[in-house]
């Protein structure tokens, strides 16, 4: 093969080599000096061109000959990774990876078997036993974040997009479990969905159910709920309750799963299979329908999602109010009942499946003024956030924030890529992806005395040093695939997202003009108060002298499913789904440190006085 055959094949398997590397190792493999390869030297170009440098170091450090890794010294380098160092674990991944049969009746590892495990799924950085249910899910709901869409039919901006069904199938099989249905009139008497008093074009609200029937628990077995925006007339809405009844049948919740008293919301186990509607109710608030019933707290059920209160309603206008919500479709309401938020000093009077949903503005006000109440309301109630109404391109707020003070519903745009949207892949890559993902206790206990905005020494506070190492990366793609000679100039960033004190971004230096084998050897340190909340996000992008760095791959994850030790990070696309075979190589340190110093001061002088 000549040098121009020998790139054309390259490209045809998707390796992307920059031509000084290309030639260089080219003309050194070419050991007869015809500027051709042979079999033999063909063989050897693609041995040099797969060597991995960095795992033939680890290699050799635990390897006593240098030619194979016993049992034993297997077992010494996954003790160091922090994983199983039985000698039967070593044992099977070289019964997996090994493919040299004179290694394998002697229980030995070469070095190409420790190359294939080191970049399998198996060494991956995500804990796999993450990446199944692994959690509780016998919690309320209220005690789970909840994987949640925001106009969920829309395919782009928030003013001439199309509606589609599309969008429902791709946030469903994402594992997302809750979607939002804008209802209004149609013609003929058949409800539509669109965004409102837009050019957005409309769906039918059957077609949609329909989708939704079908596609509900292909990704997760866990409740769905369909947050109901509802602008229909009385007539549709009853139309609306037909065909929730007649396509989603037994799987749709309409009565509670009890006749007690309810003092706390069901689990997801509870709810396996199921679909709740969340919505506006016909009646009053069980339990408040004595001789002190008020207008207000009557009214109450019935006021709009978003939060804002109809403070013109009065006692002569409750008929009027009530016959704009259809007695059919009130009463599939069961376990999501949308109430309008009437302070934290009457949140003790809210009953668990009553919830409140808020403006991100909003939601960031409370947070700052009332972080430990919002907290705490979020221990028994639902909340859902959604998106501010100016967000016309359906761009997307930083969920974060609402996580830290344990809302449930935080509803993204899923049609808009980005960092938010990758954070949110990252909160919901765990618990086998089934959009339900236990809050850390100090999120769940209403004794508790968390404070998002002020975590030094309080509830859930474990300082912690990340120290992350950045050593290579593995064939990155072009991204200006617009000239032939454009090859990236990779840099890499560790970002940390969490409580304020938390949030943190570190980078590597650039390597100029190679995507194929970039080694930077890069040391990274964080220092964590909150790891529970915190997600690590790395991001590669083609560096640029003079304009905003071109994104290349991402990947984000918890901390507390990140796994220490050498670990591959297979990298994300924008839209998130994969950039095979992009890989990152990075080795990870995880310590804990004790308690401040004034902290176990304040703790000595405390059990002094009790003394």
């Amino acid at each position: 093969m000549s040098y121009d055959e020998v790139k054309r094949l390259l490209q045809m398997i998707n390796i992307d080599l920059s031509e000084h590397y290309a030639r260089s190792l080219f003309k050194r493999c070419d050991k007869s000096g015809d500027e051709r390869l042979d079999h033999k030297e063909i063989e050897l170009f693609c041995k040099e061109l797969m060597r991995r440098p960095e795992l033939d170091a680890i290699f050799r450090r635990y390897s006593s000959n240098g030619s194979v890794l016993s049992t034993a010294e297997l077992r010494d380098f996954l003790g160091d990774q922090g994983e199983d160092a039985s000698l039967s674990h070593a044992q099977t991944l070289i019964n997996t990876y090994e493919f040299n049969d004179w290694a394998k009746k002697r229980l030995a590892m070469t070095q190409n078997a420790f190359t294939m495990y080191m970049l399998s799924q198996e060494n991956d950085i995500l804990n796999p036993e993450h990446a199944k249910v692994y959690q509780d899910m016998t919690r309320p709901l209220a005690h789970y974040f909840i994987s949640s869409s925001h106009n969920t039919y829309l395919t782009k901006d928030q003013v001439t997009s199309t509606s589609s069904t599309e969008p429902y199938i791709k946030a469903l099989n994402q594992g997302c479990r809750c979607v939002e249905l804008d209802c209004w009139d149609g013609d003929k008497g058949e409800p539509v969905i669109y965004h409102g008093h837009t050019f957005t074009s409309k769906v039918p609200f059957k077609l949609v159910i329909e989708t939704i029937n079908q596609y509900a628990f292909r990704a997760s077995p866990y409740p769905l709920v369909l947050s109901l925006e509802n602008h229909c007339s009385v007539e549709q809405q009853a139309v609306m309750a037909k065909h929730l009844r007649n396509i989603l049948g037994r799987k749709l919740l309409s009565k509670p799963l009890s006749d007690l008293p309810l003092t706390d919301l069901p689990s997801p186990e509870d709810l396996k299979f199921r679909i709740l509607v969340k919505g506006k109710t016909h009646s009053p608030r069980l339990g408040q329908m004595g001789k002190s019933t008020s207008s207000a707290s009557f009214a109450s059920s019935f006021e709009d999602d978003d939060g804002s209160s109809n403070k013109s309603t009065s006692k002569k206008d409750l008929t009027y109010v009530s016959s704009k919500l259809s007695p059919e479709l009130s009463e599939l309401v069961v376990y999501c009942k949308s109430v309008n938020f009437k302070g934290f000093e009457n949140m003790s009077n809210m009953l668990p499946n009553e919830m409140s949903s808020f403006s991100e503005f909003d939601a960031l006000k409370h947070i700052k003024d009332s972080g430990k109440l919002f907290v705490k309301l979020n221990t028994k109630c639902l909340s859902r956030i959604y998106p501010s109404g100016q967000r016309l391109q359906s761009s997307n707020f930083d969920p974060q924030d609402m996580w830290n003070s344990g809302c449930q519903m935080v509803a993204l745009n899923f049609q808009t890529p980005g960092e938010q949207m990758d954070l949110n892949q990252g909160r919901f890559l765990v618990n086998g992806r089934c959009g339900y993902v236990l809050k850390p206790s100090f999120l769940c206990s209403p004794t508790c005395n968390f404070d998002p905005e002020n975590t030094g020494g309080g509830p859930g506070h474990t300082p912690t040093q990340l120290t992350i190492r950045v050593l290579t990366a593995q064939q990155l793609p072009k991204v200006n695939t617009e000239k032939a000679s454009a090859i990236v100039d990779p840099q890499v960033s560790v970002e940390i997202h969490g409580v304020t004190i938390d949030n943190a971004k570190n980078k590597t230096h650039r390597i100029d003009n190679n995507g194929f084998n970039p080694r930077w050897d890069c040391t990274l340190s964080f220092q964590l108060q909150v790891p529970e909340l915190a997600l690590v996000r790395f991001v590669v992008e083609d560096h640029d002298h003079t304009v905003k760095n071109d994104f290349v791959g991402q990947f984000t994850l918890p901390f507390t499913s990140l796994r220490t030790g050498y670990r591959h990070i297979h990298l994300l696309k924008a839209d998130g789904s994969s950039l095979s075979p992009a890989t990152l190589f990075v080795h990870v340190k995880v310590s804990h440190r004790g308690p401040p110093v004034k902290t176990v001061l304040e703790r000595m002088a405390m059990a002094k006085r009790k003394a």
